[in-house]
C-alpha cells in the first residue's frame, strides 16, 4: 500500500519537473528577446533605407539582417527542443499556438526583406510588418509568463515581458522618428503616433518597476541618466512640435537613430539582467527542491516504528513530541512535512493570483480596445485614448472602464460605413 510519503515524494518530483520546464521556457524567452532586439534594429535601419530611397544605410541593413538570421537559427533550435509529443497541462496549447504563428512570420521574413531591398514597400508597410512579427514573439513571452506556476518566477516573467513590451514601443518610436526625419517633412498623424508610443512606454515601464527586483529597477533608473536622454528629449520636441507639412532636417535621421539606439542598447542591458535573474531563480529553485526531495528519502519509517496516527487530529497540526525513527537529520513527522507543503502551496497560490492579476488586466484592456476599434472604426491609439479619457472623467481605473466596455459589447453602436 502506498504511504503518504510516497505521494509527498511524487508531489516534489512534479514540482521539480515544472521548474525544469520553466527553466527551458526561460531559456526560450532569452533567445526570443535577443531576436526581438535584432529585429527592432533591422526595422529602424529599413526605415532609414526606405526613407532615403535606397541611397543610404544599405550596408548597415545587410549586416543587421545577417545578425538576425543567426539569432533566428538559435530560436528555431529552441523551438525544435520543445516536447511537442507529450500532452502538457496549463497554457501549453496557447504557447504552442503562439509559436506556430511566429514560425509563419519567420518563414515570411525573407519576402519582407526582398520587398524592402527593392523599395517596393513604404516605411509604413515595412514597419507594420515588423511590428506584427515582433508582437507575435512578445506573445510567446506573455504566454510563458501566464503559464508560470511559481510566483517568484512568474513575477520575474511579468517584469521581463512588460520591459520587453516597453522596449518594443521604444523601437517603434525609433523607426517612426527615423522615417519622419528621413522624409524631410513633419506629419501630424505621425506626431500623434509618436506621442502614443512615448506614453505606452511609460505604462509598460511602470509595471516593470512594480514587479522587477529592486536592483534591476535601480539599474534601469541609472541607465536613464545622462546626455543620451537629454538628446532624445530634444529630438522628440523637434519632431512633435513642428507644424504639419513643415520641413525637417533629413540629416537628423542618423542622429535620431543613433540616439534611440544607444537608449535601446541600454534597455537591452537591463533586459539581459532580467533574463539572467530569471534563469538563476529557476536554477536555485530546482536545486532547493532537489535537496528537499533527497531529504524525503531519509524519512522512510524503520520496521516497528510507526508515526503517531492520532497526531493527524492535533489542533495545531503537529504532534506534541517529534516522531522518532524517520531519519536522524530530520526530526519531523511526515504529517508535519505534508502540512508545511500544503501551507507553502497555499501561499504560492495566493501570490500567483496576485501576479496573474496584472496579466489578466492586460488581457481585458486589450479585448476592450479591440472591441472599440471594431465597433467605432478607431485606430489602436484612438481606442486607448478614448478609454483613458473615460477613466479620467469617471475617476475610475482603466481596468474598470475596460470591463464596462466589454459588458456593453452587445449595445455599442457601430460607426456608419
Amino acid at each position: 500500500m502506498k504511504s503518504g510519503l510516497t505521494f509527498l515524494v511524487a508531489a516534489k518530483r512534479c514540482e521539480i519537473a515544472e521548474l525544469r520546464q520553466l527553466a527551458l521556457t526561460s531559456a526560450l524567452v532569452n533567445v526570443t528577446g535577443r531576436l526581438v532586439h535584432g529585429l527592432q534594429r533591422e526595422r529602424g535601419l529599413s526605415n532609414l533605407y526606405l526613407g532615403s530611397q535606397g541611397t543610404q544605410f544599405a550596408d548597415m541593413l545587410a549586416q543587421q539582417v545577417r545578425t538576425c538570421q543567426q539569432t533566428e537559427a538559435e530560436l528555431r533550435a529552441c523551438f525544435d527542443s520543445l516536447d511537442t509529443d507529450t500532452v502538457r497541462q496549463g497554457q501549453g496549447a496557447r504557447l504552442f499556438s503562439r509559436i506556430a504563428y511566429v514560425l509563419q512570420g519567420l518563414d515570411a521574413l525573407g519576402g519582407l526583406r526582398e520587398r524592402i531591398a527593392a523599395l517596393a514597400w513604404s516605411t509604413g508597410q515595412a514597419t507594420d510588418a515588423y511590428v506584427r512579427l515582433i508582437a507575435g514573439l512578445l506573445a510567446v513571452v506573455f504566454e510563458a509568463a501566464d503559464s508560470a506556476s511559481d510566483p517568484e518566477i512568474s513575477r520575474l516573467l511579468v517584469a521581463l515581458f512588460n520591459f520587453m513590451q516597453g522596449k518594443e514601443f521604444a523601437g517603434q518610436e525609433r523607426a517612426l522618428g527615423s522615417a519622419l526625419f528621413a522624409s524631410g517633412r513633419a506629419d501630424a498623424a505621425g506626431q500623434q503616433r509618436l506621442l502614443h508610443l512615448i506614453d505606452s512606454q511609460e505604462r509598460c515601464l511602470q509595471v516593470f518597476s512594480e514587479f522587477g527586483h529592486p536592483p534591476v529597477a535601480e539599474l534601469w533608473a541609472a541607465s536613464q541618466a545622462g546626455a543620451t536622454l537629454a538628446e532624445l528629449e530634444r529630438l522628440r520636441r523637434v519632431l512633435c512640435t513642428a507644424a504639419h507639412g513643415s520641413p525637417l532636417n533629413a540629416q537628423l535621421s542618423q542622429t535620431w537613430f543613433d540616439c534611440c539606439s544607444r537608449r535601446m542598447d541600454r534597455m537591452k542591458g537591463v533586459e539581459d539582467r532580467l533574463a539572467l535573474d530569471l534563469l538563476r531563480a529557476c536554477e536555485d529553485k530546482i536545486a532547493a527542491a532537489t535537496r528537499e526531495l533527497e531529504s524525503f528519502h531519509a524519512l522512510a519509517p524503520r520496521p516497528g516504528r510507526d508515526a503517531d496516527a492520532l497526531s493527524f487530529f492535533n489542533a495545531t497540526g503537529a504532534p506534541d513530541t517529534p516522531a522518532q525513527g524517520y531519519g536522524h537529520q530530520l526530526e519531523r513527522s511526515i504529517l508535519e512535512l505534508v502540512q508545511e507543503q500544503a501551507r507553502r502551496l497555499q501561499t504560492m497560490g495566493e501570490e500567483l493570483d496576485t501576479v496573474r492579476a496584472s496579466l489578466n488586466e492586460r488581457k481585458v484592456i486589450e479585448r476592450a480596445k479591440g472591441l472599440l476599434m471594431a465597433h467605432r472604426q478607431l485606430s489602436e491609439e484612438a481606442a486607448h485614448k478614448t478609454m483613458r479619457q473615460m477613466a479620467m472623467n469617471q475617476n475610475r481605473r482603466l481596468i474598470e472602464v475596460a470591463e464596462a466596455v466589454l459588458a456593453m459589447a452587445d449595445v455599442l453602436p457601430h460607426s456608419p460605413p
